[in-house]
């Protein structure tokens, strides 16, 4: 699970079994994780995240969508 970047609370990971998957990232902080895809950023489920905070965490996807998918498509392939 490498971890592709950090924001504040927020860890940016992959998990390898995501491979197949349309290019997502998960977000966690403590025992609360969050999936979102990439293109376009859009929630895809989430584990404990309550809403205020979700839309703070769809901002920062959104700040650094370029730099997650180029690590998507850097761990996964094109």
């Amino acid at each position: 699970m490498p971890t592709v970047l950090e924001d504040g609370p927020y860890s940016f990971v992959f998990f390898s079994s995501d491979k197949g998957e349309p290019p997502h990232i998960h977000v966690k902080r403590e025992r609360r994780v969050v999936k979102v895809w990439l293109d376009p950023v859009q929630l895809a489920k989430n584990y404990g995240f309550p809403a205020h905070e979700l839309t703070r965490i769809v901002r920062l996807v959104m700040k650094h969508e370029a730099t997650l998918l180029e690590a998507w498509h850097e761990y996964f392939g094109a």
